[in-house]
Order: structure tokens, then C-alpha cells, then sequence
């Protein structure tokens, strides 16, 4: 089958003794690979098309290696998202049969091949059925940015936010920003959406009651639409200390990019968000996109072959909504 993966040479995967990536980035190639076989407890998707996150851009940068959350060898397999057929089921497997069409999040970072390739094999349980009457290329959007929106908001709510408080999204306009706009408009919170000025009507139209162009100065500006700052804040955007200057002394903070959280000044309670896999709730996700209630957005479609240029747009920042390959 055919597999993205980021390749390393020249001991810039840490090899070389010096325990981190080296400061080069990988090398995207689409190469020749084994299809992965079934085990217990598993299936193999058929995929159709996986989407491109940041933290596609990370491993191929060789930050989880300099990190130390994996250890250094000289190729990455790529792909946390997938929409696709089952192929395939392992022993034990009931809730799902050959032919099926599903979603499902891949959330290991040291893998040889991901779910951007022909063939991926994940866990049951972390695989939902896809959503009904939404392209596989939308329903791929899915699975990690929506699970991570929606832990986040539990995370938030454990530390107080309850229907009715204020929060702080921001990237509001961007894939997981956009997710997080709905599904806390869904819990009862009144949302602060944060995103360029050309964004405004279309995050309002997410659920967002105010809205605060990103710039300098944001915490001033959202205080003057919530007295006192808001209750919480997602940050999407990763604008740290300027998203915890909006928030109100002892409210809550979830980082949702790892290692970008802030100090927690002000008694604020600041929590970085770790995803992971959650077919029951993908489930209930992919529900909400089935009834409108939550919207996917696809910046783009390209081949997989073209997955470099993928990653470009992506670098580039301003993407509203996930750049998504197809094998």
C-alpha cells in the first residue's frame, strides 16, 4: 500500500546522540509499505480520505522526538483522522463488519505508517460509525479536532464553567476553534469567538453571542464585552498569555496545542488538553454533524502524492478548516 510518512537522515531524528531533532525537518515521501495486519480487538479502514492537523506538521518537524514523548528512529508514519470503509475485522470485533462506513481518530504518535495512507488499522473502540449524508473527505475533519473541542469543555467544566458562564474561543474560525464555537454554544455558554475581522458573520453564525478581532490588545477589548474578563478561554490559537488576560482572576484555561500553556496568573486554573481516541464519543459527534449541529469545513482536497503542498498551506496559518488527502 502506498503510506506518508516523514523520513529523517543525517541523525536529525536524534540518533546522532543529541536526544532531539537536530533543528531539520523530515522529509514527506509517499512510500511502498506492508498493508498492517488485524489483530484482536482491531479493524483495517479502507481510507478515503484523512485530514492534515498540526500535529502532522509537528512530527514531520521531529518536535515529539526533541520532546522526548517518543524515541528517536528514522521514519514517522502520518495521519491522526480518517473517514473509510472497514476492510477488515479482527477476533472479537462485533460492532463493526467489512463494508462499514466509518470515522476514527489514530492518536499514537510512534507509528511507521498512519491513517494518511491506503490502509490503517485502529482499535474498535476507537472507530464511530461515519455520519450520514456528509462526504468522507468533511466526515474526516472529525474525529480529533471535534474530540479534542469536546474534552476540552469537560476539562473547562470540571474547573466551573457551567452553562450560562462566559468562554473565550480562540481561532474561532479555524477546524478545532469552529467545533469548540458549537459545541459550547450546544452546552449553554456564551461564547467570546476570536478570529480575523473578515470572520466575524461566519462564527457568529456558529453560535458565538460576542465576538473580539485578534490583535494587540484583545484582553482590553474583551472586557469591555464581558466586565471583568471571561469565565474560561479555549485557546485554539495558541495566543497564551494574551487568551489568559481575558479571562478573570481564578477562572479556567485549557491549552489545547501541548507545551503552549501559560503561567497561571491570577489564580487562573490552566490545563493543557491531551486527546485521545473515544469511538462512543466520536459517536455522539457524529450525530451532532448529521443533525447540522456541528459544521466540518474542508479547506482543501489534494491527493496524497501532494500531501507537501498540504503541509505548506498549513504552515502558512490563516486555514479555515483542514486541508484533507485522499489515497
Amino acid at each position: 500500500m502506498r503510506a506518508l510518512i516523514a523520513r529523517f537522515t543525517d541523525g536529525s531524528d536524534g540518533s546522532d546522540g543529541s536526544g532531539g531533532s537536530g533543528g531539520s525537518h523530515g522529509t514527506l515521501e509517499v512510500v511502498d509499505a506492508p498493508v498492517p495486519k488485524v489483530g484482536a480487538g482491531q479493524l483495517r479502514i479502507a481510507v478515503e480520505a484523512a485530514a492534515v492537523n498540526p500535529v502532522d506538521l509537528l512530527v514531520s518537524a521531529g518536535a515529539p522526538v526533541a520532546a522526548g514523548l517518543v524515541g528517536a528512529r528514522p521514519t514517522f508514519g502520518l495521519g491522526w483522522d480518517v473517514a473509510g470503509t472497514v476492510d477488515a475485522v479482527g477476533p472479537g470485533v462485533t460492532a463493526f463488519a467489512p463494508g462499514d462506513r466509518v470515522i476514527g481518530l489514530q492518536d499514537r504518535l510512534d507509528v511507521r505508517t498512519g491513517a494518511q495512507a491506503e490502509f490503517v488499522v485502529l482499535d474498535a473502540d476507537a472507530v464511530a460509525s461515519a455520519p450520514a449524508g456528509i462526504p468522507p473527505e468533511a466526515a474526516a475533519t472529525l474525529p480529533l479536532n471535534a474530540l479534542t473541542a469536546d474534552l476540552a469543555l469537560d476539562v473547562l467544566g470540571a474547573l466551573g464553567l457551567t452553562s450560562g458562564g462566559t468562554l473565550l474561543v480562540t481561532g474561532a474560525a479555524g477546524a478545532l476553534g469552529g467545533y469548540a464555537v458549537e459545541l459550547a454554544a450546544l452546552r449553554g455558554l456564551r461564547v467570546v469567538a476570536v478570529a480575523g475581522a473578515a470572520d466575524e458573520f461566519s462564527v457568529r453564525a456558529l453560535g458565538a453571542a460576542y465576538f473580539a478581532e485578534r490583535g494587540p490588545e484583545l484582553a482590553d477589548r474583551v472586557r469591555e464585552l464581558v466586565p471583568g474578563g471571561a469565565d474560561a478561554a479555549l485557546d485554539a490559537a495558541m495566543l497564551r498569555a494574551d487568551a489568559l488576560d481575558a479571562v478573570r482572576g481564578g477562572g479556567a484555561f485549557a491549552s489545547v496545542n501541548a507545551g503552549a500553556a501559560p503561567v497561571p496568573l491570577r489564580g487562573i486554573n490552566v490545563r493543557d488538553v491531551w486527546v485521545r481516541a473515544d469511538g462512543a464519543r466520536l459517536a455522539e459527534l457524529a450525530r451532532l454533524a448529521e443533525t447540522g449541529a456541528l459544521t466540518p469545513r474542508v479547506a482543501g482536497v489534494l491527493p496524497l502524492e501532494r500531501a507537501a503542498e498540504a503541509h505548506a498551506r498549513m504552515s502558512e496559518g490563516g486555514v479555515r478548516g483542514r486541508w484533507v488527502l485522499v489515497p
